[in-house]
């Protein structure tokens, strides 16, 4: 069975926008990508799922890195411009440029970085796996900044959203009532 792009099944997910940036035989380039995963904490590892094809996947595949920067809910357009248009066939970085979004060279890799994102981290190829539609490039972090203050990009339902309301977990009355009726329910 296929969730294709736009099916209401497949909408119902909400994730963030990775900026993904990289440099290779396509040049300097970026897309964004809600497919950008913290996969662990040690190493510090990042999935990214990018479609064959396009600059990015080509890049990365290349130069065996790539950055991602955690968009801002500031970077709206940045993520539109980015998402929706093709690195092969478009300056993205310069249009990006031209419309006042600025990015500064990596430490450690050889690609450009998103300035003013949540989160920029630079990432080492370590494992690429094709499944389905996509390619998984799994990235070990070899740099991460973290810009306090920012606060993330959600995408759902084909829009952009900011988080507003953070619902509370639950207090000490409801976590005992919890964890006696867990108890009650242990296997033997």
């Amino acid at each position: 069975m296929d969730l294709p792009w736009g099916d209401p099944r497949s909408t119902q997910f909400i994730t963030n926008v990775g900026l993904i940036t990289s440099d290779g035989p396509n040049g300097p380039d970026i897309m964004s990508s809600e497919w950008t995963h913290h996969i662990s904490y040690s190493p510090g590892l990042l999935a990214v799922c990018i479609r064959p094809g396009g600059a990015t996947h080509e890049n990365i595949r290349s130069s065996k890195e790539f950055g991602v920067s955690i968009a801002a809910t500031d970077q709206n357009v940045m993520a539109s411009v980015a998402g929706t248009n093709k690195g092969k066939e478009v300056d993205k970085i310069a249009a990006l440029q031209e419309l006042g979004f600025k990015f500064r060279p990596a430490k450690q890799i050889n690609a450009l970085m998103v300035e003013g994102a949540v989160l920029n981290i630079e990432c080492r190829l370590k494992q690429e796996l094709a499944l389905g539609s996509h390619t998984v490039f799994v990235g070990e972090a070899v740099e991460a900044t973290l810009n306090p203050g920012k606060k993330p990009l959600a995408y759902h339902a084909g829009q952009f959203w900011r988080l507003t309301e953070a619902i509370a977990k639950p207090g000490p009355t409801e976590l005992e009532r919890i964890a006696k009726t867990v108890a009650a329910h242990q296997r033997k």
